[in-house]
């Protein structure tokens, strides 16, 4: 048997999961552990990591060392994806990740988040024709999964976090602000080609603010075992109806929200923008949730080279 932790570094949170690998193939998750540092806080259009935002990662990172250090047979593994993926001063970053807790981050590109998705999320779900999205805090990976295979992904460099910035979604939204983030997530997302072979399928949907919009319904509908979300489905009726209900409120009373994080609720509306707007561009009746995604995918992959 071998201990597998995996880092990952993602632009609004850092989490960390160990898995047990078995001899036959086969894992088990012993321990999962998150922290919600918001490392592209701030970055603006020079995409600059701040100081205060990498200081709290790294403090995140430190802290998982107590769960994994003292297993036997360990294999740690480090990955980062948008924020660091996109900062000009990403190098700075990684030497620091380095020198104060030993893990050398492995920077993936969008097309590797986007298939680590997909190859997490498929194995799981056993989905054969969907259109996969996971929305993250600094970007979106997009995959086409046509006879269970990828037919096309992409990585697009927008998320919750600076959605939310750019257009100021994060206390009450005003209507010119919504709409200008509608345009230009339109005209972003038209340039994808391959989205008209998407049309009618259903969304199978990954990241913490697709996440949240299943634990919000799942309250509302009195579910027990909020928390497992995979497979859960909602018609897109009653995602747009919450989307609506999001945008009513201000931020106050929107932390009040049963399901909806604290630290999420700024972020909320512009994490389920790109989803809003995929569902009426491909006219998508339903959305299916993934507890799946780049961790699981990376799981399947090491399994397959042992």
């Amino acid at each position: 048997m071998q201990n597998l932790a995996i880092v990952d570094l993602g632009s609004n949170s850092v989490r960390m999961a160990v898995n047990e690998l078995h001899d036959d193939g086969t894992y088990r998750e012993v321990n999962r552990v998150k922290v919600d540092s918001r490392l592209s806080e701030g970055m603006g259009p020079e995409k600059i990591l701040q100081p205060k935002a990498m200081d709290r990662t790294i403090s995140a990172l430190k802290s998982f060392r107590p769960y994994y250090e003292q297993l036997p047979n360990l294999v740690v593994r480090g990955i980062a994806t948008a924020a660091v993926r996109q900062a000009r001063n990403r190098d700075e970053f990684l030497k620091r990740v380095a020198a104060a807790t030993d893990i050398n981050l492995e920077v993936l590109s969008g097309d590797q988040e986007a298939y680590y998705d997909y190859l997490g999320a498929v194995n799981r779900l056993k989905v054969k024709d969907c259109l996969l999205l996971d929305t993250g805090g600094a970007s979106c990976e997009l995959v086409h999964v046509k006879d269970g295979r990828d037919a096309n992904l992409i990585s697009v460099p927008f998320g919750a976090v600076n959605l939310s910035e750019q257009f100021r979604l994060d206390d009450r939204v005003r209507a010119v602000d919504l709409f200008s983030a509608q345009v230009f997530l339109r005209e972003r997302l038209r340039d994808i080609w391959w989205l008209n072979d998407a049309k009618h399928l259903p969304l199978v949907l990954l990241g913490g603010a697709n996440r949240t919009l299943a634990r919000m319904n799942r309250q509302q509908q009195k579910i027990l075992h909020v928390e497992n979300i995979h497979g859960y489905r909602l018609t897109t009726e009653q995602v747009m109806k919450t989307f609506e209900r999001l945008l009513r409120v201000p931020l106050a009373e929107r932390k009040r929200i049963s399901g909806l994080e604290l630290d999420r609720a700024d972020i909320i509306i512009g994490g389920m923008l790109p989803l809003v707007t995929l569902l009426q561009m491909l006219d998508a009746d339903r959305v299916v949730f993934s507890e799946s995604g780049v961790r699981e995918g990376i799981i399947s992959e090491y399994l397959s080279q042992r």
